[in-house]
């Protein structure tokens, strides 16, 4: 007799929350929810905020889950991907497909018919920059992966601020470009750390194919270029003081944690989790607390 083939394990409702993954979005949502505080220079409104919270959260939610289903062949080889419901078998490609396309059709509906069409399209904006631009088109085929493709998570902002006002000012494309320029120091700290599982299932991020010298040095010219950019809308008089303040002491921050990092890898000493992981952290605390700084000071003392 043979032995019976065991049956797959049935998928929870904890599995296809983590096709979402929520850790991820948690920030990104953050700065969808602040901007919202920003575009209204106070409170939004309970009924704009849930809505606009719970579709910004399907919105990125279906792009993870696509994410997931396209990437499964090298998740499956990198012990940090390994697990996900989608390598694991829990969770089949087709009801992946339908989970995803469902977050992502019904989070379109609800900005549009709740908010405004604007906010929607912004939504679905950084859904196919996430899914087409960075996903198929860029993570396997060139180390300007994250920066280019690192758009996608510029878009929040932009869905909170254009479900308040209907429209993008000045100081809502700044948000992005802060975002844009941010996301490479957080990402290349951590694909530093990692930087063997890229290699090994052939992703060029940036350490696998210029190495940690000049991965380092472009995490610095990143830096600064965040640093310098979060305090420019003060000169158009967007946020005031406040903000200033606080822009330019968590960018000092940013700023030492990089330069550690820098000079680590600069004399020679291999990548090490304690030089990278706060470096790492701390940029996705920099990005909380600047948005929150930005939302405050334009509800208060604007």
């Amino acid at each position: 007799m043979t032995a019976a083939t065991p049956l797959p394990e049935r998928a929870t409702w904890r599995d296809y929350l983590a096709l979402t993954k929520p850790k991820v979005i948690s920030l990104l949502l953050f700065t969808t929810i602040t901007a919202m505080f920003m575009a209204a220079r106070g409170w939004p409104g309970f009924t704009l905020l849930l809505v606009t919270s719970v579709a910004g959260y399907m919105s990125a939610g279906a792009a993870g889950v696509f994410n997931m289903l396209i990437d499964r062949d090298i998740d499956l080889k990198m012990a940090r991907t390994a697990s996900r419901p989608t390598t694991s078998g829990k969770i089949s490609p087709r009801n992946a497909l339908l989970f995803g396309t469902a977050l992502m059709v019904i989070a379109f509906a609800l900005l549009w018919a709740f908010a405004t069409p604007l906010a929607a399209w912004m939504s679905f904006a950084g859904f196919l920059t996430y899914v087409v631009v960075y996903t198929l088109w860029l993570k396997r085929t060139t180390w300007h992966n994250i920066v280019i493709g690192g758009a996608a998570g510029c878009f929040p902002p932009l869905v909170g601020w254009a479900a308040v006002t209907g429209d993008l000012n000045l100081f809502a494309w700044y948000l992005f470009a802060i975002i844009f320029f941010w996301t490479p120091v957080h990402f290349w700290a951590l694909a530093l750390m990692i930087k063997d599982e890229y290699r090994e299932v052939g992703v060029p991020m940036l350490p696998v194919v210029h190495g940690d010298k000049l991965t380092v040095a472009q995490i610095i010219l990143y830096a600064v270029l965040t640093v310098v950019l979060s305090v420019m809308p003060v000169l158009f008089a967007e946020v005031s003081w406040l903000y200033l303040l606080s822009a330019l002491a968590f960018g000092a921050l940013l700023l030492q944690r990089s330069w550690v990092l820098y000079r680590h890898v600069m004399a020679g000493h291999r990548v090490e989790r304690k030089v990278a992981v706060p470096l790492y952290l701390y940029s996705m605390l920099y990005l909380a607390l600047l948005f929150l700084a930005a939302a405050v000071d334009r509800a208060v003392l604007s």
